[in-house]
């Protein structure tokens, strides 16, 4: 099967990395580190994607986007990626809530957040995951008050990522306890800075501001807030949540540091073990196969097969994540753990490490994702 991503692709990538070479520091890892002039990076960076039309590149021109193909977003994804993500925290807003709020948002919705995403201004957390409810997110137990025109909320959020960063957070509550579960649910659009907000961050291998919790405490909301309709919030997540899958390419990770390896090994690589090399054609090919399916899954996204296409995607891709990252360990032996300017690649192998571990629960549990597909193939009901 064959995918083309079109005539100037190549021209895209290259471009992409004139960009990154030019504006990204040499030994960058992303931007939740110690670092605060990471953070600051990544947000100079997004301005200029934006200025150039790149940063929503696949958006419709009227909402601030470049009113490029969704086979030149794919491009950009996966140079982001290969290259530690420069835009940091902003794939969200670009991959799954500018595009939710186009397809559910009212006009009114659209002209305040489109714009603003696109132009790289403001950054969104999902205040989804609860501590009783993570890959079962029809169970959570948030509670959406009913006061006078609008809702009181309050609950608990769990592993939220970017919230000490975030200006805004599309937030899950339930409306209806009574309901039948994909009726129990409505989404909000909610500034952070509103009264009843708390964040506290999760200490975590990940680094500082990836990992938070979030209480509320009657949270004030109104019908200007909600996204789509009240009650109509599960069906929207499981749309939103599959463009989010889609957009994380991880598979470009992976590939550029199992080549970037390997040159740097430079003799070396043929005095690793035969085993060993085995391994990293094995990891290489999977890694194809993760790209194929990422393909398959952008060329159905406005098909109501989407969903398992999207789950098929994220099982290939994080399962890799963990392959090739147990390989550069195996590679490199004690001195993967090393970080720095003197570490292999700068420490890049050590911070993937790290990272893949919790690949195959973030964004849903590699168990639901087998699920949703195997739903799809055998029906609702076998």
């Amino acid at each position: 099967m064959d995918y083309d991503l079109g005539a100037d692709a190549a021209g895209l990538r290259h471009r992409l990395r004139d960009l990154i070479s030019a504006q990204i520091p040499e030994g960058f890892l992303g931007a939740c580190t110690d670092d605060p002039r990471d953070l600051a990076t990544t947000q100079a960076f997004c301005k200029l994607l934006a200025a150039e039309g790149l940063l929503a590149l696949a958006w419709p021109k009227e909402h601030g986007g470049g009113g490029g193909s969704v086979w030149q977003q794919t491009v950009l994804r996966e140079e982001m990626w290969a290259h530690h993500e420069p835009r940091g925290a902003q794939y969200m807003g670009v991959n799954w809530v500018g595009p939710a709020v186009m397809r559910y948002g009212t006009p009114e919705q659209q002209d305040k957040h489109l714009s603003a995403i696109a132009a790289g201004e403001v950054i969104w957390c999902q205040g989804f995951s609860e501590p009783e409810a993570g890959s079962d997110l029809a169970s959570l137990r948030t509670r959406a008050v009913p006061d006078g025109d609008g809702w009181r909320i309050t609950g608990q959020k769990i592993w939220t990522s970017y919230a000490q960063m975030a200006s805004w957070c599309v937030l899950a509550a339930c409306t209806d306890p009574q309901a039948p579960k994909p009726k129990r649910l409505t989404l909000f659009l909610v500034p952070m800075d509103r009264p009843g907000f708390t964040v506290r961050p999760i200490a975590s291998m990940l680094g500082p501001h990836h990992l938070n919790e979030m209480f509320l405490d009657e949270v004030p909301v109104s019908r200007a807030d909600v996204l789509g309709e009240v009650g109509d919030g599960w069906r929207v997540m499981r749309e939103a949540l599959a463009f989010e899958r889609v957009g994380i390419a991880r598979y470009a990770r992976c590939e550029s540091l199992l080549h970037r390896l390997r040159t740097a090994l430079g003799d070396d690589w043929e005095r690793l073990a035969e085993s060993l090399r085995t391994r990293w054609v094995r990891a290489l090919v999977d890694l194809r196969v993760a790209r194929l399916l990422a393909y398959r899954a952008v060329s159905l996204l406005d098909d109501p097969a989407a969903g398992a296409a999207a789950s098929a995607a994220r099982i290939a891709a994080t399962t890799c994540d963990q392959q090739v990252a147990e390989l550069l360990f195996d590679v490199l032996g004690p001195t993967a753990l090393d970080a720095g300017p003197t570490a292999a690649l700068r420490g890049a192998i050590e911070d993937h490490w790290r990272y893949a571990q919790a690949a195959t629960v973030a964004s849903g549990t590699i168990e639901v994702q087998r699920m949703l597909v195997a739903r799809d193939v055998l029906g609702e009901h076998r």
